[in-house]
Formats: C-alpha cells, sequence, structure tokens
C-alpha cells in the first residue's frame, strides 16, 4: 500500500483535476472500447468578450452529456439557454450521438430541459438538504 498523504484541497489546481480525468477516460476506453471522447464548450459573450452565458459538457459512446449551464441573471428569459442547449445538441448529432444526459437540482432549471424533451430517469430527494437532484434524459433522434 502507498504510504503518501491524502490531502483534501478546496482548490486543486486545474492541471491535476484534467490529469485525474484524462485517467478516468483512459480506463473508460479500456473498458468499453469507445475511444470518441471529446469536451463540448459554447460561450456567449457580451461585446466586451465578457461571457453572459455558457454550456459545457462532452461527447462520448453516442452521448451528450451537458455538465454546466449557466446564464447570467440579466440575461435569462432572453432564449439564450435554449439556444446554447439545441447548439449542443446539434454538435452531439453531428458527432453521431443519439441520446443526451443531464442533472440539475429542484431549485435550478428541471421543467426548463423537461419542455425540451428531456425526461426524469432519477431523483435523490433532500440533496442539498431540502430540495431535489434530478437525473434527465433525452433521445436525440
Amino acid at each position: 500500500m502507498t504510504t503518501e498523504r491524502l490531502t483534501p484541497s478546496e482548490d486543486p489546481a486545474p492541471d491535476d483535476v484534467r490529469a485525474l480525468q484524462e485517467r478516468l477516460y483512459e480506463y473508460n476506453v479500456e473498458q468499453t472500447g469507445h475511444d470518441d471522447g471529446r469536451w463540448l464548450a459554447l460561450f456567449v459573450r457580451d461585446a466586451g468578450g465578457r461571457m453572459v452565458a455558457g454550456l459545457h459538457g462532452w461527447t462520448w459512446g453516442g452521448w451528450l452529456k451537458v455538465s454546466d449551464l449557466w446564464i447570467e441573471r440579466a440575461h435569462r428569459r432572453e432564449g439564450l439557454g435554449t439556444r446554447l442547449l439545441q447548439a449542443a445538441e446539434d454538435e452531439a448529432r453531428a458527432r453521431g450521438c443519439r441520446r443526451a444526459t443531464l442533472s440539475t437540482y429542484s431549485f435550478q432549471a428541471p421543467l426548463f430541459y423537461q419542455k425540451h424533451g428531456y425526461r426524469v430517469v432519477g431523483v435523490v430527494d433532500d440533496m442539498p438538504a431540502g430540495h431535489r437532484h434530478y437525473t434527465l434524459v433525452k433521445e436525440l433522434d
């Protein structure tokens, strides 16, 4: 057994996080044979180049995984969420994906995603305390 210390970090170096993700991806490829993983990010910027909305995720093994979708408060209800989600789904289709998945909380946007064809496939109650965590899936065909 290794003797190195385990040290929690609240601010890990991005390179360390990326290295961890790459090692996990390598293992997943070994186990599944799917080696088509690619990051996907879309950003909306104002005239000064400041990000006002964005979506981040990846495609792999026929799936789109939306990890993060955020819109600055002043730009909500302008259709940016719909545009970002549709653009991500279009790119995923172009990459050969047939399904999409994402997670959200009850205080975020479960109804927004359901309006866009996602269906709830899992719910964790009281995560975080007093709320729910949802996993949703959509067929992209």
